[in-house]
């Protein structure tokens, strides 16, 4: 069974298909968030701080960490930006990160403090990012998030994003790197722009799996870009990529229908033993004063605005559209 190990300084979780759905929290991003953007330029962390601790105290197993504030010397800027960040946010909670940069000289700055053994996110099958990146994965002995698309782009044609998954792990192989090491997004459409994209992520999700013995990983709210109630398509999603063979997911777990989901395919897959996380977690349940499930013990929302929009899903949203 195919096994992703990642830690923090204390911490080691296992990303599989025998263990529990995998939340990688999205918020600490400025992407598509000015005022976080600005805040994080001006040496201001104070939100970096509160998306943390209320990620990790809504359900977050991992924390994504982007520091891409600008796009004016990213080579320059973003490394001793991303290094402040994670330091930060590794002071105050003990969860494993996912170190998230397209700039190699941040991703190796990133790993240089990064304590246990963070993911990497991310690669893609481009020959130059195969070559920055896969020698310091070799190198730090991490996990790294391979994206399915190369110099043509985001292809609408699944067998095109599959061979380009099969590409980057047997150049990975190459490098010494394990399968185990590699975490496939197999690049979720938005389903408004074509109607097909759920169906091909689930035929994707269950290739992968059962041909290439990876785990897989995605940009959650990718699915609903540019619809109207967005949060209810995430809901549906969840479970139903889980069944397909999805181990991870880069959201937002401060949406407490989204990570109800969660739970509950956990329950449903076997992977919560004896029911005892649903059971803790929503023992106390009351409705809200809306009708809407909410758990007595959650987290505070700190949903924010524009949460499906960040990188992950307006980046590869703007890939589907160019």
């Amino acid at each position: 069974m195919t096994r992703t190990v990642v830690a923090s300084a204390s911490k080691e979780i296992v990303i599989g298909f025998d263990q529990p759905f995998c939340v990688i929290g999205e918020r600490i991003n400025p992407t598509g968030r000015k005022k976080l953007a600005a805040e994080m330029e001006a040496g201001n962390f104070e939100t970096v701080k509160k998306d943390a601790l209320e990620q990790v105290a809504a359900g977050a197993t991992m924390l994504d960490v982007n520091a891409g504030v600008t796009a004016v010397n990213p080579n320059e800027t973003e490394p001793p930006l991303l290094v402040q960040t994670m330091e930060i946010v590794q002071e105050l909670v003990d969860v494993p990160l996912s170190i998230d940069s397209s700039v190699t000289a941040a991703i190796e700055a990133g790993l240089q403090v990064a304590k246990g053994r963070p993911l990497v996110n991310s690669v893609t099958g481009e020959e130059e990012k195969l070559e920055a990146i896969l020698p310091l994965i070799k190198k730090y002995d991490v996990p790294v998030v391979a994206i399915s698309n190369d110099e043509t782009g985001i292809s609408e044609d699944p067998d095109v994003r599959f061979a380009v998954a099969r590409k980057i792990v047997e150049r990975a192989a190459d490098h010494g790197i394990p399968a185990h090491d590699i975490v496939v997004d197999p690049l979720v459409m938005p389903i408004g722009a074509m109607g097909t994209a759920g169906q091909q992520v689930f035929a994707l999700l269950r290739r992968l799996r059962e041909e290439l013995k990876v785990n897989t990983t995605c940009g959650l709210s990718n699915i609903s870009f540019g619809l109207p109630h967005r949060h209810g398509v995430n809901a549906a999603f969840i479970p139903m990529v889980i069944a397909s063979g999805m181990t991870s997911a880069i959201m937002n777990p401060c949406r407490p229908q989204e990570m109800e989901m969660v739970r509950a395919a956990n329950v449903l897959s076997g992977a919560d033993a004896n029911c005892m996380t649903w059971i803790k977690t929503y023992k106390d349940h009351v409705p809200s004063a809306a009708g809407a499930p909410q758990a007595a013990s959650a987290a505070p929302a700190g949903e924010g605005a524009g949460s499906g929009g960040r990188r992950r899903g307006g980046r590869e949203a703007r890939r589907a559209r160019g």
